[in-house]
C-alpha cells in the first residue's frame, strides 16, 4: 500500500522553547546542518510520498522559504554546489502546498484544515517538531501502512513504551498486544498522570489515517488545555465501532527525536550531529574531553 500525501502540522507557538523561537518556528531550529522539519520531510520522502500540505501559522514564512528550490538560486555561485545538488534532489519529485491556521487551537483543528487537499486518500500525519531516526529510512511508515492495509483500520499509530514519569507528556493508549509491536487500540488518554495511564505505551508524532477522521474531527468538542485534542478524535471514531490499531517503533534501529523542550531539543541536536560523519569526526574528542571535565 502506497501513500502519497502527507500532512505537516506546524503551526504551534513553540512557548517552551522561547525565546528562540520568538521569530522563528520551532520546525527550523537546526539539528546538525539541517532544520529539524527537513528531517521529517526526508523520512516521508523515503517511505513514497509524493505531496505534502504544511499547517502553519504566525511567523511560519520561513519554512515556505526553505523548501522553495528558486532560493537556492542565490547560491549558485558560493561554492556550495554540492549542497545545492543535494539539496534539489532531497526535494525533486515532491510537492509542497501550504496553508494556515488561524489560531492555534489544537492538532485536531490543523489536521481538519487539510481535508481538501487529502480528499479520499489514504495519508499520513507526521508532527513537525518530531524527528524518527532510522537506520532504514521510511521503514517504519511502510511497516505502518502494511498494517493500515491488513487490518483495514481507520487509523493507524506509531508507539512508543516511556518512562512512567513520562505519561503525563503523551496520549497513552489502552489496548491488546496482538504481536511483539503491533497493538488494537482500544482507548486513548491526553496526558494522563502516572497513576490514571492505562499503558506506558504512547503516541510518537506519526499517523496513517483514512478520510474517516474529518468527520470525527468535526465532533471534537475542545478538551485539554482547551484545545481540539487529536486523541479526542480518534476517541470518538473508536466509540463509533471503528478500528484503530497501533504499531511500536523498533528500537534497535529507530530512535525519537522531540524538539518540544530545550532539554531534548539540546539531546536531538547532540545525537544527530553525532550521525553525521563530517560533524562527528571533530565532535567526539572534544565531547570526550568535555564530560571528563562534568
Amino acid at each position: 500500500m502506497k501513500i502519497k500525501k502527507a500532512v505537516i502540522p506546524a503551526a504551534g507557538l513553540g512557548t517552551r522553547l522561547l525565546p528562540a523561537t520568538l521569530a522563528q518556528p520551532k520546525e527550523m531550529l537546526p539539528c546538525g546542518k539541517k532544520p529539524t522539519i527537513q528531517y521529517v520531510v526526508e523520512e516521508l520522502k523515503a517511505a513514497g510520498v509524493e505531496d505534502i500540505l504544511f499547517i502553519t501559522g504566525y511567523a511560519k514564512r520561513a519554512l515556505e522559504d526553505h523548501f522553495d528550490l528558486g532560493s537556492l538560486i542565490r547560491f549558485e555561485n558560493s561554492g556550495k554546489s554540492e549542497i545545492i545538488k543535494e539539496m534539489q534532489t532531497t526535494f525533486s519529485n515532491l510537492k509542497f502546498f501550504f496553508t494556515r491556521q488561524e489560531k492555534p487551537i489544537g492538532l485536531a483543528d490543523a489536521i481538519g484544515l487539510a481535508k481538501e487537499f487529502v480528499a479520499d486518500e489514504p495519508f499520513f500525519v507526521a508532527l513537525g517538531d518530531t524527528i524518527i531516526h532510522s537506520d532504514e529510512p521510511g521503514d517504519y511508515l511502510k511497516r505502518l501502512a502494511q498494517i493500515h492495509s491488513e487490518k483495514s483500520s481507520v487509523g493507524t499509530i506509531l508507539l512508543e513504551e516511556v518512562a512512567k514519569i513520562e505519561v503525563k507528556k503523551y496520549g497513552i493508549i489502552e489496548g491488546n498486544k496482538i504481536s511483539p509491536r503491533v497493538w488494537q487500540i482500544t482507548n486513548l488518554i491526553e496526558k494522563p498522570t502516572p497513576e490514571k495511564a492505562p499503558s506506558q505505551v504512547a503516541v510518537c508524532g506519526r499517523y496513517l489515517f483514512t478520510s474517516e477522521i474529518f468527520k470525527a474531527i468535526k465532533k471534537t468538542e475542545p478538551g485539554v488545555g482547551n484545545e481540539m485534542q487529536l486523541t479526542d478524535s480518534i476517541r470518538i471514531l473508536l466509540g463509533e465501532g471503528r478500528e484503530i490499531w497501533g504499531l511500536e517503533i523498533d528500537e534497535t534501529k529507530e530512535r525519537r527525536y522531540d524538539i518540544g523542550n530545550a532539554l531534548t531539543f539540546a539531546i536531538a541536536f547532540i545525537e544527530l550531529c553525532l550521525k553525521d560523519r563530517e560533524i562527528a569526526t571533530d565532535l567526539k574528542p572534544y565531547l570526550k574531553e568535555l564530560v571528563k571535565k562534568i
